[in-house]
């Protein structure tokens, strides 16, 4: 037996202890977490170090990769958050007497073991452990090589913290970061009952044709802002500035801007402010005229076809023009991936037609795309953005890792032949 599959095994039969966890003891564990998290803080920066040390600043992981004092103070605040929220468990979705005397319930339960797949994002340990021991699951993390001595730090506090508790501390699992404990967990099928991949498009594409247990697929975000022909200038300004240059490592940071040919002489005002973030832009032939002589020469490029399939994740973003609101509508059914996008009108019809016909997780009206985060969403931390529609969609926050049960009782009913 080697170590990936002691570890499964272990968190198999960790689901056990989990299910006599009451709410006061998962609430107060969550509490202790956050709180070793704050006083464990120059431990988990030291080796965060080791990490960024080995990665190329400019690589557009580096910002995702890297933990602040700030940084974790505000995991340790949503973990916080997230044991105040209410419990997701037990909840009745149904409560009926049926005529034959069965009296049958449905209600929420944990899936059991979660496992979940990260590239450089240590924040994810702390958020997923935080969730699953709040829905019941047992988790068991996959985190990459390039944040190796931050994922070890960061699951020996919490595990640290589940043994002064006497809590079974394989609640939380850490598996080896090399590419065999990836291939057992792909195929973990006796022992996990939940997949979920978070990072780029190529992590999740692997995830989904090698995985032989569920899958929800969560992460990868090419996100539009359309500005319509009634669209408020200076609203816009804010809301592209925002989404665009807040934090362009995330999956809801905006990647393209797509304009109404009849606001194009307002474009130089809408991305005025992202000169000054060092915004590298690729626009196509009318917005590229419209900017020349306006926006810095040496951050104007010509876009190409590539430039509207692309999740940027870098201080750069595509532009594209368009005659009406089908022309927009079409470009963000055709390049999209499903995870959010905006619009940016005084038009209320417009806003509407864009709501109803716009597939993705989450739809914003004059809003930034910056918000899609179950933080924001009042969900306390978030295990990922679902941009599939079995299951879950959007962020994902505790009722979502639950599934359901039933449960039948009688004063001895049998079923007539």
């Amino acid at each position: 037996m080697n170590t990936t599959e002691s570890i499964l095994i272990s968190a198999k039969k960790a689901t056990q202890s989990a299910a006599l966890l009451s709410e006061k003891q998962i609430n107060q564990l969550i509490d202790r977490i956050a709180i070793a998290a704050i006083s464990n803080m120059q431990f988990i920066i030291d080796e965060n170090k080791k990490d960024l040390a080995l990665m190329d600043p400019l690589d557009p992981r580096y910002d995702r990769l890297k933990l602040t004092p700030n940084r974790i103070r505000d995991i340790a605040s949503d973990l916080q958050s997230v044991a105040t929220l209410p419990t997701p468990l037990n909840r009745i979705h149904s409560d009926v007497f049926r005529p034959n005397g069965l009296h049958i319930r449905k209600i929420s339960v944990p899936f059991g073991v979660i496992g979940v797949i990260y590239e450089a994002r240590p924040n994810v340990t702390f958020d997923v452990s935080g969730l699953c021991l709040k829905s019941g699951n047992v988790c068991v993390l996959k985190g990459g090589s390039d944040a190796e001595y931050s994922n070890r730090a960061i699951v020996s506090i919490i595990r640290q913290v589940l043994e002064q508790y006497q809590t079974d501390p394989n609640l939380v699992n850490l598996l080896p970061s090399d590419r065999e404990a990836t291939a057992q967990l792909l195929n973990a099928r006796d022992y996990v009952d939940l997949l979920i991949p978070r990072g780029g498009q190529s992590l999740i594409d692997f995830v989904r044709k090698n995985a032989t247990i569920p899958v929800i697929e969560t992460g990868a975000g090419i996100c539009h802002t359309y500005f319509d022909e009634s669209g408020n200038k200076t609203i816009g300004q804010a809301i592209i500035t925002n989404a665009k240059t807040r934090r362009v490592s995330v999956c809801n940071a905006l990647d393209i801007l797509i304009i109404h040919h009849s606001r194009l002489n307002d474009l130089p005002f809408l991305c005025e402010k992202l000169a000054a973030s060092n915004v590298e832009i690729f626009a196509d032939t009318p917005s590229f005229n419209a900017l020349a002589g306006y926006y810095p020469e040496s951050l104007l490029r010509e876009a190409a076809a590539e430039s509207y399939s692309t999740e940027f994740l870098a201080y750069k973003m595509a532009i594209k023009t368009v005659g009406d609101m089908n022309e927009a509508l079409n470009h963000i059914s055709l390049y999209g991936s499903k995870h959010s996008e905006a619009i940016i009108t005084e038009d209320a019809d417009a806003a509407d037609l864009f709501q109803k016909r716009v597939d993705a997780a989450v739809v914003y009206v004059n809003t930034s795309t910056a918000f899609t985060d179950g933080a924001q969403f009042g969900l306390g931390a978030e295990i990922g953005i679902s941009t599939q529609k079995l299951h879950a969609r959007g962020p994902m926050g505790l009722e979502e890792l639950t599934s359901y049960k039933w449960l039948v009782e009688s004063d001895g009913c049998i079923r007539k032949p």
